[in-house]
Formats: C-alpha cells, sequence, structure tokens
C-alpha cells in the first residue's frame, strides 16, 4: 500500500466547527440589533422574512429587559433563515448619511476654530470658497475673537455660534 500524501487526506470534519457557528450566530444577532434600530418604513422595505420583521417589531414593542434579550435571541434564529447580505446592505445604507453628516460637521467646526485662532486661515477659506461674503466673515470672526476673551463661562457665544452656522452653510 502507497503513503498517503497529506493534500490526499479527507479533511477531518466538512462543517463548520461549534465556535464558528457559535460566532456566527452572535454576528446575526448583532445585525439583528442593527436592523431593530431602523425606522419602521425602512424595515418594511426590507427583503427579509415577514417572521423576522414581526419579531423586530415585537421587540421593539418590548419594555423588559429580559424580554427583550429573548426575543433578540429569536431574532439571530430567524436571522440565520435569511439572506443576511440584503439585510447588512440596508443597515450599511442607513449608516452613510450619519457618517457624511458628522464628518461635515466636524469640518465646520475645524474651519471654525481655525478662521478664529489663524489669520492665514481666512485666505485659505477664501481660496475653497471664493463666492463667500468677506466682509460679514470677517465681522464674524471678529466678534468671536472678542468672545474669546471673554470670561470662561461667556466665551462660546451668539457669535461663535453664529458663525459656525455661516460656515455650514458656505460648505453645504
Amino acid at each position: 500500500m502507497p503513503p498517503r500524501h497529506a493534500a490526499e487526506e479527507p479533511p477531518l470534519y466538512d462543517r463548520p466547527s461549534k465556535s464558528q457557528r457559535k460566532r456566527d450566530s452572535h454576528e446575526l444577532q448583532a445585525l439583528g440589533e442593527e436592523l431593530a434600530q431602523l425606522p419602521s418604513d425602512r424595515l418594511q422595505a426590507l427583503q427579509a422574512p415577514e417572521a423576522l420583521i414581526e419579531a423586530i417589531r415585537e421587540y421593539k414593542r418590548t419594555r423588559s429587559h429580559e424580554g427583550r434579550r429573548r426575543q433578540m435571541q429569536l431574532i439571530g434564529k430567524l436571522m440565520r433563515q435569511a439572506d443576511p447580505e440584503p439585510l447588512r446592505e440596508a443597515v450599511a445604507a442607513m449608516k452613510v448619511p450619519h457618517a457624511r453628516d458628522t464628518l461635515a460637521l466636524h469640518q465646520a467646526e475645524h474651519w471654525r476654530e481655525a478662521l478664529i485662532g489663524d489669520d492665514g486661515a481666512l485666505d485659505k477659506w477664501m481660496a475653497e470658497h471664493p463666492d463667500t461674503d468677506t466682509q460679514q466673515l470677517r465681522s464674524l470672526i471678529r466678534a468671536a475673537r472678542k468672545e474669546g476673551l471673554l470670561p470662561p463661562e461667556h466665551r462660546h457665544g451668539r457669535s461663535y455660534r453664529e458663525l459656525f452656522q455661516f460656515i455650514w452653510k458656505a460648505m453645504a
């Protein structure tokens, strides 16, 4: 009998390990938790089994901690029967606009701080946003700088907020 080579040996197990199945189950349950955060109209538009959608609706109505935990386990079980890819895409589509808004908010805050703290930032702003009302922007910057000289409890007042609103509208 010829010796067997390692490449010829059949795999020991044809199915995933119990640990892998458990990890997959937890991942689907986490996806179910994210689905539960979707608004009702987006939830209805999902291409998911009706039993899963109804279980998510029931989860939203449940108030007790233990009841919500058990309902989430049911959702995880029902998720194993559904195709998870369209559900993942629906959750990702919900997160993208929020992430984009957050990034724009941070950029506007960055511009506000730069314009208040650095005279050269105004030139950079004008290069990127040539249609800006320069006179109004300079006025807002001056007022925000004056507020910066006030005691800490009055430091970020009306002009500081107005400058942010001006930048926010100009970036849109």
